[in-house]
């Protein structure tokens, strides 16, 4: 049984979420015993996480290869933002272990690790959303706008280095709140004491902290980045209708799997973020199933929420044309290298031999093949 009235700090020991952004119930005599929500934590969190980690780490590990391993790969803003893209679900795959061992048995990590797991989710949460929003920019560029992405496409290349530096550096900005508040919490369970990683509030800055630490995430992590997304790949589709090649309707499929699976992944996640806010602000729910519940749905949605980091080298990269040769083309060279060869010949000459298979940025049939 656990009592969630609070005192010196606003805390949520019974939250299952990685940052804790479960609202507290801060109300006289309200206590739930949500034994039944960890039993279904441990049994459905720790096969999800590694099911992800397993099947997004060598997929983004495959992008990097190419990447490194062909010097002109990296040939347009897309590419750049592809690469910093990779990277960045990296980091968090890394995490997910962490996190599904702390859902089998108990946070064992200490609170350095702590702090930083958490900082690096939040980063991954912003740089990856900021970059897509990015590469959805460029690509309303190039098809919308092609006599300008024509015309600079060194200084775009050389401006998108600087912009995924901004990138990172407003993702560093936004997970501070995670590095200053998280910490181990200790709980009294059947099987014994357990820690849990989570975010602890000062009681001084608690619920408005909390409050503005969710809507944050909303805001910058879904609302904003999805807007400017839909109005680039509108223009997109609008454009493409307009054309005769026999490729449109290809390029129309990928705009509309970029949507889809960012708004099928990422909406229901974002739409417990809400109602948690909305909670923290104005506590309606007192009703123990109901809690129950609510946090089941919400630990499922977040690892749905958490799939786009090994969808995401498939629906932008491996969708690729120009990729895909690379990568096969690549995967060649190293079976059947003879004995002698050079390992880094590919990187040296960083060409493909399909060469004239290259496609420039201005090529509106190529655009949305990457």
């Amino acid at each position: 049984m656990d009592d969630f009235m609070t005192d010196s700090v606003t805390e949520d020991p019974w939250s299952e979420g990685l940052t804790a952004t479960t609202p507290d119930y801060e109300f006289q005599d309200f206590m739930c015993d949500l034994s039944s929500v960890r039993a279904f934590r441990r049994a459905c969190e720790p096969p999800l996480f590694w099911m992800i980690a397993l099947v997004g780490g060598p997929g983004n590990l495959a992008v990097v290869w190419i990447y490194l391993n062909f010097r002109r790969r990296l040939k347009t803003m897309t590419d750049v933002f592809l690469l910093n893209l990779a990277v960045a679900d990296l980091l968090f795959l890394v995490t997910l272990p962490l996190w599904a061992v702390e859902a089998s048995h108990s946070w064992t990590f200490g609170a350095t690790l702590c702090k930083v797991t958490s900082a690096v989710y939040k980063v991954n949460l912003f740089s990856s959303t900021l970059l897509l929003t990015c590469i959805s920019m460029d690509r309303y560029v190039v098809i919308v706008q092609t006599a300008k992405a024509q015309n600079s496409q060194a200084e775009r290349r050389r401006f998108a280095r600087f912009v995924c530096a901004g990138v990172w550096l407003a993702a560093l900005l936004l997970a501070t709140p995670e590095l200053a508040f998280s910490t181990t919490v200790s709980t009294e369970e059947d099987e014994g004491p357990r820690e849990f990683c989570r975010m602890l509030f000062p009681s001084h800055v608690g619920q408005r902290t909390k409050m503005a630490t969710l809507w944050v995430q909303v805001v910058m992590g879904f609302c904003l980045p999805f807007t400017i997304m839909a109005a680039c790949y509108g223009s997109v589709v609008a454009t493409l209708l307009k054309t005769r090649s026999f490729l449109k309707h290809k390029a129309m499929r990928v705009v509309l799997a970029v949507v889809t699976v960012f708004l099928a992944t990422q909406l229901p996640h974002n739409a417990v973020l809400v109602t948690e806010a909305m909670q923290a602000a104005n506590v309606t729910v007192t009703d123990c199933r109901e809690l129950k519940r609510f946090l089941k749905v919400g630990q499922v949605l977040k690892g749905v929420a958490y799939l786009h980091a090994c969808l995401n080298p498939f629906l932008y990269v491996f969708v690729g044309v120009r990729f895909r040769r690379d990568l096969f083309q690549l995967l060649r060279s190293c079976s059947c290298r003879r004995p002698g060869t050079p390992s880094d010949q590919l990187s040296r000459s960083g060409k493909s031999p399909l060469g004239s298979a290259r496609a420039s940025d201005s090529d509106t049939s190529q655009a949305l093949s990457l």
